[in-house]
């Protein structure tokens, strides 16, 4: 038995525009888009009550290749050969939906045409000539992003505003993953503290900053920022710090959407401010808008700079371009970082600076080898391109509409595991489970019934598939959820 859902998806509004379905064409699973109904299940389904496939035990390393890796990682007993879409398979033919896209990242799935057509083409030309010299990609990429925030809304753009050519108002860094551009992040707000701390005090700093006070950094529990020791002294959780203590000296710890504590945490000596607009590893919690408005004003009053990390909660993962763009300016970062899903798994990071931050920065005062290289921005133009068309935005809202109708139905069939609400927004989303040794063993289950899910944080299974992901996907992976809660 099931229910009707009727839903009206002839057109879309999308960041305050009408998107008709015809626009569907141009995306993979667009069949979805142009259907006016959906149907939802009335029950749980039992298909995957019992496993689909069984795996060697963590002793048995026979299906693994013995090689000299370091043994940070503690991986299931099976190898992955290839994958096509929101699809992987392993070296024993078995096939598993990627419901973690590789970790927020294959916004357009695994070995995407256009992807690869872009990259062969590209590698056939200039592939490394590192910063020494201009190359082609870089500065297109540069102004796509901003001219795209420009548009769609971020730092200090309002949604609608008229991009600029050539575009102006802010600035972009090049890097090779998330925490890279942490830590340029870092390193920009400690320079522009300690020239906002010399100009109030009138006297030069050093270049030690002996004297300079206005150091001091603010980052939030449950935040994940990398694992290099300056993004690892802000990432506030002890298991992945204490091995690696001491770290980085002068990082404050506050509380997420407390607005009681943001005088007393953001000081005259705070030099930056770094948070999640939605907290992903830490376990899909957002950031309220009001509170990012005092968080805002308040760094403003003492000069600090904000920045916002939105490693995975940016790039269209909301249904937008950043996870900030639909709130109003006066909530809006200095600075903001990106990369999982930039170029779609080849390696590239990038820091995106409003130029009153950004004219801190002079020859030599940072830099790459490897960042910005041609061919990692070529296909960073490419899937950007294809992600801000305004078909697939409307594709994302809509998927995501209908993937947390269907979660939300399991927290009414499981509310003995589940919390009552459905986490996050757009593809970037959470179940809250009440035992926390919950999420890592659904998981395991999710996998023994062939979907890959995330855990996040200490509480939370974290759903964030590909951005073209379609509804047979999510029927499955949602199938198999309630498969693996009622067999917890």
């Amino acid at each position: 038995m099931h229910q009707r859902v009727t839903t009206n998806l002839i057109s879309a509004t999308v960041c305050g525009r009408q998107v008709p379905r015809s626009m569907s064409r141009r995306i993979p699973h667009a069949r979805f888009l142009s259907t006016n109904q959906w149907t939802h299940p009335t029950a749980p389904s039992a298909k995957y009550v019992e496993p689909t496939y069984t795996f060697a035990s963590a002793g048995d390393k026979s299906k693994v290749p013995k090689a000299p890796l370091l043994p940070v990682y503690a991986r299931p007993e099976f190898v992955l050969s290839h994958g096509k879409g929101s699809y992987v398979w392993d070296t024993e033919g078995r096939k598993f939906l990627d419901f973690s896209a590789g970790i927020a990242v294959n916004a357009l799935g695994h070995a995407d045409e256009g992807v690869l057509k872009v990259l062969n083409e590209q590698a056939s030309k200039i592939i490394h000539a590192s910063n020494v010299y201009h190359n082609e990609w870089a500065p297109q990429l540069a102004s796509l992003l901003v001219q795209t925030t420009q548009r769609e809304g971020g730092l200090g753009f309002a949604t609608g505003h008229q991009s600029t050519t050539p575009p102006s108002g802010l600035q972009v860094f090049f890097s090779n993953s998330g925490t890279e551009a942490n830590e340029g992040a870092l390193k920009i707000a400690r320079k522009v503290g300690k020239e906002r701390w010399s100009l109030k005090n009138k006297k030069a700093w050093d270049a030690a900053g002996s004297e300079c006070t206005k150091t001091k950094i603010v980052c939030f529990e449950n935040a994940f920022h990398g694992r290099s020791m300056g993004a690892l002294s802000v990432t506030s959780n002890p298991k992945y710090q204490a091995p690696f203590a001491p770290l980085l000296p002068g990082v404050i710890v506050g509380k997420l959407n407390d607005m009681q504590a943001l005088e007393g945490l953001v000081t005259e000596d705070t030099c930056a401010v770094i948070v999640e607009p939605i907290q992903g590893e830490g376990g899909i919690h957002p950031a309220q808008t009001e509170w990012l408005v005092q968080l805002r004003k308040r760094c403003d009053q003492v000069g600090a700079v904000l920045i916002f990390d939105e490693i995975q909660c940016g790039l269209y993962r909301t249904g937008s371009l950043w996870a900030h763009s639909s709130l109003p300016v006066e909530a809006h970062p200095d600075m903001l970082t990106m990369a999982k899903p930039l170029a779609n798994g080849y390696p590239i990071g990038a820091i995106l600076v409003r130029d009153a931050v950004a004219s801190t920065m002079t020859p030599g005062t940072h830099g790459t080898t490897f960042g910005g290289s041609p061919l990692a921005c070529a296909i960073g133009h490419h899937v950007l391109t294809r992600l801000s068309d305004p078909a697939m935005t409307s594709h994302i809202s809509t998927i995501s509409t209908y993937l947390v109708q269907r979660l939300q139905l399991l927290t009414e069939w499981f509310p003995q595991h589940l919390e009552p609400t459905v986490r996050g927004r757009g593809l970037i989303l959470g179940l809250g489970f009440k035992d926390t040794e919950a999420p890592a063993k659904i998981v395991g289950l999710a996998r023994e019934r062939g979907v890959f899910m995330l855990t996040a944080g200490k509480d939370a299974v974290r759903l964030v598939p590909s951005l073209n992901v379609g509804k047979e996907e999510v029927d499955l992976a949602v199938d198999v959820l309630e498969g693996a809660l009622t067999s917890l």
